[in-house]
């Protein structure tokens, strides 16, 4: 009923606004004009113009007095990069620094009385996933997470973040793990007669050089930053969560059905959109959900280069947690 009601304050409003910008678009342009012999093309299209100006003020105004939602939305979609520059092979992505935008300002808006978080993603950068979980985790009302498709690695650490982890009975779940990867040339240059002078200072400063092969003192070293970072995500899901942190670590970065995922208690429930809605309702005290989603405030201008930027990241920028020198050398390092 109070939904209904809400309706129909708007569209008196807009009703209301649209016949009042079309009376001063006649009293501008056909009255005024006591030249004009009669009603030309120009004036029509003038009234016209006016007209819709004035439908699209109204329909703002009737959306600022009478909300036509009470739970926003946000959804992270593909691999997770600080800016949704994407990974190689896989140019855009979902970006942190947007998400987290769109978040706070959900947690600014006084109507916004709960958060839905929408998940499809492989994962992407850790500290990018950290700070969407985080921003997730400083929503003032009840927040639940749904995963679609996929919602691994990165994807479940913002998924720690909310109250509820709702799954799709057929989504795949888990994969918490950390992968780093490097393209060595030393044997293609070996083999091609490629020479490189190298002036290092410090032992390790190279390790990542692409035209030099690892030793195995460099390789351990590696994979001890690896650890550590793996620990960290371990500790992270095993207290969000609830669970028992060595059966975080003996999943090894499994990826898991739905049903499996609810069963080992990695999810709380299995359900579709509707089965979402149902819980943010019963949690913010809410009759009915009418939900807003939240995307990324951008300029005419920016909107027009997204595809533009696209296509460069997809040559020169798609690569994930890039840890890079002056020399060239970079390393791949994500969640996966």
């Amino acid at each position: 009923m109070e939904g209904t009601l809400r309706s129909l304050a708007q569209i008196g409003i807009v009703v209301v606004g649209a016949l009042v910008a079309a009376a001063v678009g006649v009293a501008l342009f056909v009255v005024l004009p006591d030249r004009v012999p009669s009603v030309g093309l120009v004036a029509v299209v003038l009234v016209i113009v006016t007209a819709l100006v004035g439908l699209r003020i109204a329909s703002s105004l009737a959306e600022t007095v009478f909300p036509s939602y009470n739970v926003g939305e946000v959804e992270v979609t593909g691999p997770i990069t600080a800016d949704g520059g994407g990974m190689p092979l896989r140019p855009g992505g979902a970006s942190a620094d947007d998400l987290v935008e769109q978040i706070e300002r959900a947690d600014a808006d006084g109507n916004a009385e709960a958060l839905v978080v929408t998940l499809n993603t492989p994962g992407g950068q850790p500290v990018a996933s950290d700070d969407i979980r985080r921003a997730v985790a400083e929503f003032d009302g009840p927040t639940v997470a749904h995963a679609k498709d996929i919602c691994a690695s990165g994807g479940y650490m913002i998924a720690c973040g909310s109250d509820e982890f709702v799954s799709h009975e057929d989504s795949l779940v888990g994969s918490i793990g950390v992968i780093a990867n490097q393209r060595k040339f030393a044997d293609f240059a070996d083999r091609y007669g490629v020479d490189l002078e190298r002036f290092v200072g410090g032992e390790y400063k190279d390790t990542l050089d692409p035209m030099k092969p690892l030793s195995d003192d460099e390789r351990a070293y590696f994979q001890n930053v690896i650890d550590s970072s793996y620990e960290s995500f371990v500790d992270l899901v095993a207290e969000s969560r609830d669970v028992d942190r060595e059966f975080v670590a003996d999943t090894e970065a499994r990826i898991y059905h739905g049903r499996q995922a609810e069963a080992n208690g990695l999810v709380d429930a299995l359900g579709d959109r509707n089965a979402v809605e149902d819980r943010l309702a019963e949690r913010a005290g809410l009759d009915e959900v009418s939900v807003k989603q939240f995307e990324p405030e951008r300029g005419i201008g920016e909107k027009l280069s997204i595809g533009t930027q696209t296509v460069a990241r997809a040559f020169g920028r798609g690569v994930a947690g890039v840890i890079a020198d002056r020399d060239g050398s970079a390393v791949e390092f994500r969640f996966k």
